[in-house]
């Protein structure tokens, strides 16, 4: 379907008309069929009047805008996409994501495809199809927010003049950078409750390459002798060739990092001072976990390790874009067949 005349080219068939010029040679110049400019010019010309282009940009928007009201929402009726859709909401996949997997899904059916901005529309318009009746206020929102808005940046604290920091990021190898070798990690804490240090706090880590998550839990608190012991246990489950390094930022929580490096042959490296872009995968990641730990109403030292790797579980099996829409714990999976597989 060719698309719709342009303000210019209107501006053009103006001009061309005032000037006697035919149909067929505006039609000619502009490129277009000659019936494209002759429909134009004749929803004017049937009352006797010249062709105005700016009544014409006017009326043409206000039909296409008649149209769009018409439409009804893809997701408004019963049917086995809103279905799909409201099943994978339920499981707390984004929009963006089950966007995504219908595509894998149902390559040769577009009548299965949506948007993400869809999906959004029938969560946050109750005209557009009203999925949020079907859903949990948390599982629909993902945060709880009853509208959409752009999430405000927080502002870091510079943390420098610290003597047991080690390596900077700038000194991290090129394959941790590019995500071409895996095995590079990405950490960080996140604390519970409302005031530091009173809700207790989890080690989170996020391989770059994969975005493959694991979630360790602090039962004895966050001092740096602890963090040190239950990172370097939790890493010893992977083979030597996916821990090679870890990339954490200058919390005093890492103090012990010699101690981590020595039992697990992982190279530390800190970022620069207020710098979360630095750790992207785990800050996304870091926010995706307050949908299940909310921000000031969690207390971690209450939760088990089992139920953190429920958790770490879930996030694994949520497909990513950057993936090609494959899930993390597919990607991980192959790494450790091949690891297992070589001599």
């Amino acid at each position: 379907m060719a698309p719709r005349l342009s303000d210019a080219e209107r501006d053009e068939i103006g001009l061309g008309r005032a000037a006697g010029e035919s149909i067929r040679s505006i039609a000619a110049r502009l490129g277009r069929d000659p019936s494209t400019v002759s429909r134009e010019v004749g929803r004017f010309g049937r009352y006797g009047q010249p062709y105005k282009p700016s009544v014409a940009s006017l009326a043409a928007w206000q039909r296409h805008r008649r149209r769009g009201r018409c439409r009804r929402p893809k997701l408004a009726a019963d049917g086995p996409l809103r279905s799909r859709v409201v099943e994978l909401l339920e499981r707390r996949y984004s929009p963006q994501q089950i966007a995504g997997v219908l595509r894998v899904e149902h390559p040769n059916e577009p009548e299965l495809w949506v948007s993400h901005e869809t999906i959004y529309q029938a969560i946050y318009v109750q005209s557009r199809g009203n999925l949020r009746a079907e859903l949990s206020r948390q599982v629909a929102l993902r945060s709880g927010r009853a509208r959409r808005r752009t999430r405000p940046q927080a502002a870091g604290a510079v943390r420098s003049g610290r003597p047991w920091l080690g390596l900077n990021i700038s000194e991290r190898p090129a394959t941790a950078a590019d995500r071409a070798v895996p095995g590079h990690w990405e950490g960080d804490l996140v604390e519970g409750g409302h005031r530091p240090g009173s809700g207790g706090a989890i080690i989170t880590l996020v391989e770059r390459a994969t975005r493959y998550v694991i979630l360790i839990a602090l039962p004895q608190g966050k001092l740096s002798e602890h963090v040190a012991a239950q990172l370097s246990a939790g890493m010893a489950r992977l083979p030597h060739r996916l821990r090679a390094t870890v990339t954490w930022d200058q919390g005093s929580e890492m103090a012990q990092h010699a101690a981590f490096t020595l039992a697990t042959g992982c190279q530390v490296y800190f970022c620069d001072p207020r710098s979360p872009w630095q750790r992207g995968s785990n800050e996304n990641t870091n926010g995706l976990l307050r949908e299940y730990f909310p921000k000031g109403r969690t207390d971690f030292r209450k939760i088990s390790q089992a139920e953190l790797d429920a958790v770490a579980d879930e996030l694994n099996d949520r497909p990513r874009q950057t993936l090609g829409w494959a899930r993390p714990k597919e990607r991980m999976a192959q790494l450790l067949a091949g690891v297992a597989t070589k001599p």
